[in-house]
């Protein structure tokens, strides 16, 4: 009888361990973009050219070609780099151990809303969700710089947005200059969509040369401002970095 005894409890004791690891087990951690600290360096744009000056006799036709470039305000672009740290924290912010980043693999995400991004349900962005995006943004009347014909083609690898795979050329993107030139191999930016919200992300670089021939950067992206023209506000976009 004792004997039966012990060996019912040792099999308490045994299952009762079980369930503890089954319930830390549980709580697994998921792996997604998390808000970064910020360092705003600089803001900048374009100075309006002069006015040109015509000056032609009387009586005369003078039959001219104008050609003008203009500081596009329906669009802003972030150009920066990357650092961080990989740990190990708690609940709490406690660190048991940490790794810094020397080579940067990852993405930058930019979003409108102001909630926790559902990274769950990240998608690529359909051509319903671009055309509700633009009319949020009002940029339904300028079909020259509207966010559709600006993110017109399907030419990106593949990456991860937390355990979601986004498998090359699957969503529409934009490749943002190098060099003061079009190109189509770095500083790749991709439409994606968590069923309410369209995120916008690019691909990390490692110090590669950007869109001026004297700096380098870890990512470039360019983002929507309302196109409406007595517009005098501004957007405000919510950054997260996802670093592997």
């Amino acid at each position: 009888m004792k004997k039966t005894c012990s060996s019912f409890r040792i099999s308490v004791v045994i299952a009762a361990i079980f369930l503890v690891i089954a319930i830390i087990s549980s709580f697994n951690a998921v792996a997604v973009p998390s808000g970064p600290s910020v360092n705003t360096i600089k803001n900048e744009t374009a100075t309006p050219a002069s006015a040109a000056l015509v000056n032609t006799s009387g009586g005369s036709i003078t039959t001219m070609v104008l050609n003008s470039t203009t500081q596009n305000l329906r669009w802003k672009a972030y150009v920066g780099n990357v650092t961080g740290t990989l740990v190990l924290d708690d609940a709490s912010g406690y660190s048991v151990f940490d790794w810094s980043v020397a080579t940067l693999v990852g993405e930058v995400y930019a979003t409108r809303s102001s909630s926790t991004v559902t990274w769950s349900d990240i998608a690529c962005a359909t051509p319903s969700d671009i055309t509700d995006e633009e009319i949020a943004l009002d940029h339904t009347s300028n079909p020259n710089d509207n966010i559709s014909t600006t993110f017109s083609t399907q030419d990106h690898n593949s990456f991860y947005v937390g355990s979601e795979e986004i498998t090359e050329d699957s969503c529409y993107s934009v490749h943002t200059y190098v060099d003061d030139s079009s190109q189509s191999t770095d500083f790749e930016e991709v439409l994606l969509y968590d069923q309410s919200y369209m995120v916008y992300a690019t691909i990390i670089e490692n110090d590669v040369m950007g869109y001026r021939p004297d700096q380098t950067y870890d990512f470039q992206m360019i983002l929507p401002e309302v196109g409406l023209s007595s517009w005098t506000s501004s957007t405000p976009y919510y950054f997260y970095v996802e670093l592997i």
